[in-house]
């Protein structure tokens, strides 16, 4: 482990006193952004953990994640701010990226040339084998068709339906997607989640003219280089730990197994939040909570952003990490993995072998292959009413159907995430603007930031709670408090 790095910038509580509400990465990341800026710190966590859904473990001695496991490496603000809490030397991107598909009974490789599995060239997307020759057929119809209107947003599956079939979104965006957002694609908003492939609708007739252009102007522009994708030797949920070392280094007070119960404002006092059994005044608030607690400490001065939360769905579902030893194995499985698409029928959705995916895995315990699955989406968790014994044994018949594994794991484990995923539905970000909006209005300086508003992955958060931060930092003054206005039941 790397030794803990503090954050540099203004003296602490040269310019107020924040509370930020939660102690996942959004969170972390807002705390650790307040203190460069000068402020006072107090991070709350209702829970006896931090991280949220980035999650450290180990199997059979084998450091794994049992949360997220990689981050976006192309968006900047996960890997800078890992390398700004002392990590750097540990990211690591992974050793293969060669995933699949398991459909129409066999693996098939993951065809090139798409947007979020919006084809482009239709040459590789009929080399892979993914589509039939009548879904070939109905996508090549597409070029021919009238305009399809996306209007002000739509869902993605219904629009990419509506031009090229519905075997493309049902083998092809599905699966990704829900690799993304354990969602129904047939209900996420194109424009929130899928933004450059919302342009390309409403710019061009052809859908698949619009992803060719999104890819040509992909092609001209400036190289980023290096990998797509970043993972942390040791497991990306070592992050979470390594921003709160630098978050107390600098400072910040973080409590945890401590639920805030009540948030309220008066005229010359500023915040008063109210966790356990304390009761603690601030100059500013971060709200950084999932959506349903959000709501809940909202509702009495700011409803209108509360009933906005409150309507924000969540998918549920269960990872099944395994480690097998290699000796025991017929064949070891080639790749980084698998995806599922669920038209297929099958109960895993995705399938991740660890063990050649990230090399530090493969170095812990060469004579050891881990793998995992993920059981469940929006809409399809019946079986996370399961032990976790019959989501192992529901695993692996997948896995011996698709990759004939017939081998017993040594060692396994169920992480289940309840309520883990926010789901973008259509109109998303007019809700998203919606929230921002009210409690920019509120007398004192109030921002929220996570997953529900700017993107569910890694980066994004990190990206949605430095720009809460730094709005909050604009609001303060040494010293000053808002006096204007009220807060309201």
């Amino acid at each position: 482990m790397s030794a803990a790095h503090t954050v540099t910038g203004r003296e602490p509580g040269s310019v107020g006193h924040v509370v930020v509400i939660g102690g996942g990465i959004s969170g972390l990341a807002a705390a650790h952004r307040l203190l460069e800026g000068g402020a006072r710190v107090t991070l709350l966590e209702a829970s006896a953990r931090l991280g949220g859904k980035l999650r450290a473990g180990e199997i059979a001695g084998v450091p794994v994640d049992l949360g997220a496991e990689s981050m976006l490496a192309r968006r900047p603000e996960a890997v800078r701010l890992a390398r700004e809490v002392g990590l750097g030397d540990r990211l690591q991107p992974p050793t293969t990226a060669s995933a699949s598909l398991w459909t129409r009974g066999a693996l098939r490789p993951m065809p090139k040339g798409h947007v979020m599995g919006v084809p482009g060239d239709l040459d590789l997307l009929a080399a892979s084998g993914v589509i039939s020759e009548e879904g070939l057929a109905r996508i090549a119809r597409d070029e021919t068709l009238e305009r399809t209107e996306a209007g002000e947003d739509v869902a993605v599956g219904s629009y990419v339906a509506a031009r090229l079939g519905h075997e493309v979104v049902d083998r092809l965006v599905e699966p990704l997607l829900g690799g993304v957002y354990a969602g129904d694609a047939y209900r996420i908003s194109m424009r929130a989640a899928v933004p450059q492939l919302f342009d390309a609708a409403r710019a061009e007739r052809s859908l698949i003219a619009g992803v060719r252009a999104v890819q040509a102007r992909a092609a001209t522009a400036a190289a980023p280089g290096g990998p797509v994708f970043m993972g942390i030797e040791g497991g990306i949920g070592t992050l979470p730990g390594a921003v709160a070392d630098a978050v107390r280094g600098a400072g910040g007070e973080i409590l945890l197994a401590t639920p805030v119960r009540e948030l309220s404002w008066a005229a010359g006092e500023g915040w008063t939040v109210r966790a356990g059994d304390r009761s603690i005044r601030a100059d500013a608030v971060v709200m950084a909570a999932p959506a349903g607690d959000a709501a809940r400490l909202l509702r009495p001065g700011c409803p209108a952003a509360a009933t906005e939360l409150a309507g924000v769905d969540y998918a549920s579902m269960a990872l099944v990490t395994m480690a097998f030893r290699r000796s025991d194995l017929h064949t070891v499985p080639e790749g980084s993995g698998f995806l599922v698409p669920p038209v297929d029928g099958h109960r895993i959705k995705a399938a991740t072998f660890a063990g050649h995916k990230w090399g530090w895995i493969g170095d812990a315990d060469p004579d050891l292959f881990v793998l995992r699955t993920s059981i469940g989406r929006y809409g399809d968790d019946a079986d996370l009413e399961r032990d976790d014994a019959e989501l192992v044994a529901l695993s692996l018949a997948d896995l011996g159907a698709a990759v004939g594994l017939a081998a017993r794991p040594v060692a396994s484990t169920v992480t289940r995430w309840d309520g883990g995923l926010p789901q973008y539905d259509v109109g998303h970000l007019a809700r998203v603007a919606a929230i921002r909006e009210a409690v920019a209005g509120l007398p004192g300086a109030l921002r929220v930031c996570g997953a529900v508003f700017d993107g569910v992955g890694i980066p994004a958060c990190v990206g949605s709670a430095r720009r809460a931060a730094d709005e909050i930092l604009g609001t303060l003054t040494p010293g000053a408090v808002r006096s204007e206005g009220q807060w309201t039941a």
